[in-house]
């Protein structure tokens, strides 16, 4: 049969993994990846900087839900992408790094740019290997896009050398390795579910806090239907924004604080209690507010604060399991209530505080006077 070179294999198997866009700058050793990889029909954007490029990686794949892929050179060039690495391992956001290294046979002789690649990237990602043989490239490219959207999203890193790239094999040589399909959407135990609809029945003054985790399950039909069925008040938090409207009646984002601090049960629709969220912890909250929490990742389950009910799994999944429990009760959120009437009053004197700077037309505008105008300007979908 046919021979193959490694750079082909790498822009062959990540096309055939659903990798969409490759983002990077090119030089020894894995310009022949990047020309590869417009051959097979990934599209490729020529960065200024391996920060940027990594960023931009992780960006595509938090909209696209397959892994963006960042190439770069070897030593700096991965040095560089490691902010970005990192980022994508923090925020949940899929994305492989492939970087360039000198030829095998040269490790620890001092080749050029010579880094311990593999050990530098590991604690910043949740899989990281070197290629050892080209006729195992797809064996790695699939567990690297498998480990970036299974479970939790996050990074992967891949190190290929010189002699990789360059070298080729035979075809019929080639250990073929199948599409990694999308990530299962796994559903939460339904005796859990129920449990979590009796907690907030027992509620007096229920919040539900929408976070990225809503947005990257694309559950925006399922957690409008819960809301909008259940009549909670929700907040959203900054990358949960857009799920559900900031303009919508139920939300409490005029009121952020006080929602928070006297909530008595509060339902995480995957949102962490990290800093953002300020840990769940008083004073921002109440000492004894009970968290129901739902989270793809079952280590974050009572992260800085107590769990009462834990619904493990793919949002989307999750929360049509609500409905669904929904559809056979009988019980939504009163409209009036003392707790509405105390987040319409909070938000009411909220907007009364800051009239007069929205108005305050003194140069230098001040934040409140300069974001009246970008909302003037910006359509409602944006």
């Amino acid at each position: 049969m046919a021979e193959v070179d490694g750079a082909t294999l790498v822009a062959r198997n990540l096309k055939k993994q659903g990798v969409q866009y490759m983002f990077g700058i090119v030089g020894f050793p894995v310009q022949p990846i990047a020309a590869a990889a417009q051959k097979e029909g990934i599209t490729y954007v020529g960065m200024r900087n391996e920060q940027s490029a990594s960023y931009a990686a992780q960006a595509v794949g938090y909209l696209t839900g397959r892994p963006g892929a960042c190439l770069v050179v070897s030593g700096p060039g991965v040095v560089h992408a490691l902010a970005g690495l990192a980022n994508a391992q923090q925020n949940g956001w899929p994305m492989i790094l492939i970087g360039g290294a000198s030829e095998t046979w040269r490790n620890g002789m001092g080749a050029f740019q010579e880094e311990r690649q593999v050990y530098i990237a590991t604690p910043f990602c949740k899989f990281a290997h070197a290629i050892e043989h080209a006729h195992r490239i797809p064996f790695y490219v699939e567990m690297a896009v498998r480990n970036a959207i299974y479970g939790r999203p996050g990074a992967s890193y891949l190190d290929i050398a010189d002699d990789i790239i360059t070298g080729k094999v035979d075809e019929s040589q080639v250990e073929e390795a199948a599409r990694c399909p999308d990530p299962p959407r796994t559903q939460a135990v339904p005796e859990d579910v129920e449990r979590a609809l009796n907690v907030l029945r027992e509620s007096e003054r229920p919040l539900a806090i929408i976070g990225k985790g809503m947005a990257y399950s694309r559950a925006e039909d399922e957690v409008r239907r819960f809301i909008e069925r259940t009549q909670l008040p929700f907040l959203a938090s900054p990358m949960g924004k857009g799920v559900m409207p900031d303009t919508h009646p139920l939300s409490v984002g005029a009121a952020r604080s006080h929602a928070l601090q006297n909530a008595d049960v509060v339902l995480l629709m995957g949102a962490r209690l990290n800093w953002i969220m300020h840990f769940g912890l008083p004073p921002r909250y109440s000492k004894d507010v009970r968290f129901i929490q739902l989270d793809i990742s079952p280590e974050t389950i009572g992260q800085n604060a107590p769990t009462e009910v834990a619904l493990v799994g793919d949002g989307k999944a999750i929360v049509a399991q609500l409905n669904q429990s929904l559809e056979k009760r009988e019980w939504v959120y009163p409209k009036e209530t003392s707790w509405r009437a105390s987040i319409a009053e909070k938000a009411a004197a909220n907007a009364k505080q800051i009239a007069p700077q929205l108005s305050d037309d003194a140069a230098p505008a001040n934040y409140y006077r300069a974001l009246r105008d970008v909302a003037a300007w910006i359509p409602d979908d944006a």
